[in-house]
């Protein structure tokens, strides 16, 4: 299992396969110290935190798998704006790149909540390893697998599983916020597609294999021409420009393209001809939760490497920790992170119901950002001088966290869609 790290990580096995089927045949599975009211004529239902026995498995496995394989590469990587490849070559190799594919594709085939606290977990270490994590399942592997062909599915998802990056484009510099307002455009001749037009702020371009790339066939038409296609790396026309040198994040690449008559067979389109808006506001969605998965882990590693130091300063004879002041401000801080962690769960949990889950899941991004962006200043400040050095992980949670009010869909974009969906809660 992954607890194991010390062999080579081909020979760690992924403990979580073996309960797949005990898990689906339930959403939780109740703890034995979970007690239950049935004897008072109620119904017990188990709290959020409640994991089933394969994500219990899963949620140790790689926290280990975090501290002991990504942790001693942090701060070499966010130096030097570079994601080191043995740490993308060991996230293929525990099973951390295909969660929710079918073995069938050499992926995990375990959930979308399994997803969530792996994202969360390795956020807590890296958050630039948690949003390549997020992206690979809540995004690319996610369109694949259900829009995919059978062709498609066969020649992409079995190495998006195994060894290759995929990476999603959709803004441009005219586009953020309005993103259907796009202007990369794809022409038809005969069986193939000509794409032109460029993208920006396109997250793992410099490691990615293959790209989905949203391009209108028809702009009379508006974002109803909007097409998802798929762009190999190695087409030609496709530039992969010079990474952008970002305040935080920095090891995760985010780049510009530009598409130079690129072609690309009919074949490749994936989905149906118009509908990339729709796929594209669905897989943002859920990947809205992704995002709120890496903030509670950004704030609960801050916080988990700053609390000790509080422990341990002694001022004016007594621990920072014993100061009132200093307990009432680290007692908000955790609740404010739990409420957060709780927002990001209740929304996964629906979204894997197959219940509405589209205002929980902006409350959770948006209220896990600021969380986020509370717990880091606060850190900086409990630690004091030393909090505000690169000796110490603190200020690159701060640095990291900013991300986190900007990128799939921004703060104020989900306020909005929060109060059109609370709007219509009250029609009748």
């Amino acid at each position: 299992m992954l607890g194991l790290l010390g062999q080579s990580c081909r020979q760690i096995s992924r403990p979580w396969g073996a309960s797949r089927a005990a898990w689906r045949s339930r959403s939780t599975n109740p703890a034995a110290d979970v007690s239950s009211d049935q004897a008072a004529g109620g119904v017990s239902f188990p709290p959020l935190q409640t994991y089933s026995e394969e994500e219990s498995m899963m949620r140790e496995a790689v926290k280990k798998y975090a501290q002991e394989r990504i942790a001693p590469f942090v701060s070499k990587m966010d130096e030097n704006s570079t994601m080191d490849e043995e740490v993308i070559k060991s996230l293929f190799e525990q099973g951390l790149m295909g969660i929710e594919i079918d073995p069938e594709y050499n992926g995990t085939g375990s959930t979308f909540f399994a997803s969530i606290l792996v994202i969360e977990e390795l956020a807590k270490v890296d958050p630039s390893v948690a949003v390549l994590c997020d992206i690979q399942n809540t995004l690319i592997n996610t369109l694949f697998a259900e829009l995919g062909t059978t062709a498609q599915k066969e020649q992409y998802l079995s190495r998006l599983t195994t060894d290759m990056v995929g990476s999603f484009c959709l803004s441009e510099a005219e586009s953020g916020s309005d993103a259907f307002s796009l202007k990369t455009r794809a022409d038809k001749h005969k069986d193939y597609y000509i794409i032109n037009g460029s993208k920006l702020w396109i997250s793992n371009a410099e490691h990615a294999g293959v790209f989905l790339v949203m391009a209108n066939v028809d702009p009379s038409s508006g974002y109803k021409g909007i097409t998802c296609f798929i762009v190999d790396r190695d087409t030609e026309g496709l530039e992969i420009c010079k990474k952008e040198n970002k305040l935080g994040l920095r090891a995760s690449s985010t780049c510009p393209l530009n598409f130079d008559n690129v072609k690309v067979p009919e074949k490749n389109i994936l989905g149906q001809i118009g509908q990339g808006y729709k796929y594209a506001i669905g897989m943002l969605n859920g990947g809205r939760i992704g995002i709120a998965a890496q903030m509670v882990g950004l704030a609960q590693g801050c916080f988990d490497n700053t609390i000790p130091y509080t422990r341990q300063r002694v001022q004016f004879g007594k621990r920072l920790f014993d100061f009132q002041g200093m307990q009432h401000q680290i007692a908000h801080v955790a609740t404010q992170i739990e409420a957060g962690r709780l927002l990001t769960y209740n929304a996964a949990r629906l979204k894997e119901a197959g219940r509405p889950f589209i205002k929980e899941a902006c409350m959770a991004k948006y209220f896990t950002a600021e969380v986020a962006t509370l717990t880091t200043s606060k850190c900086i400040e409990w630690m004091g001088g030393v909090g505000f050095t690169k000796d110490y992980p603190i200020e690159k949670y701060y640095r990291d966290c900013k991300i986190g009010t900007i990128y799939e869909g921004t703060t104020n974009v989900q306020l909005s869609t929060m109060a059109k969906l609370i709007d219509k809660e009250y029609d009748s």
